[in-house]
């Protein structure tokens, strides 16, 4: 099992935040190992709406069904699965400031079967992954946050 938690702040706020990472196609804009995600269902953003993403790490690229299994104002999870993995996404979000918010991101990959072996290697990649991930949601956040 891999498992990464970052903790950092944008310049944005906490509503608008919420809204744009709720909707886990726009995972395609903050998440550099997101190659397509497309949402399945139609219709309001709900608990067990459904998105079917493509992902690249190194040079695998994996597709899982994501679902969004829980949404509070503070919390969102995403639960991702496919043969070979279930992925987790676990985002908190609190209001640090006027205009800011502090973003608590965690990832949570348990490999099945013989997936399991790559656990060591893949704990590395995800690693220098979730830099790049912090990186390009603050960039993505507050790009957005200024042009609102």
């Amino acid at each position: 099992m891999v498992h990464l938690s970052r903790t950092f702040t944008v310049a944005a706020p906490t509503d608008a935040v919420h809204a744009f990472l709720a909707d886990f196609a726009h995972a395609e804009a903050w998440d550099p190992g997101t190659v397509r995600c497309v949402r399945e269902d139609t219709g309001e953003l709900r608990v067990g709406s459904t998105w079917h993403n493509t992902s690249k790490i190194g040079p695998m690229t994996t597709e899982l069904t994501y679902e969004l299994s829980h949404l509070s104002s503070h919390e969102i999870v995403f639960t991702g699965h496919n043969k070979t993995a279930t992925a987790r996404d676990r985002i908190r979000l609190r209001a640090a400031s006027p205009g800011h918010t502090e973003i608590t991101y965690e990832a949570t990959i348990t490999f099945n079967g013989a997936a399991r072996l790559a656990d060591p290697v893949m704990h590395l990649v995800f690693l220098r992954i979730a830099g790049q991930t912090v990186k390009q949601m603050t960039e993505v956040l507050e790009a957005r946050a200024t042009a609102a």
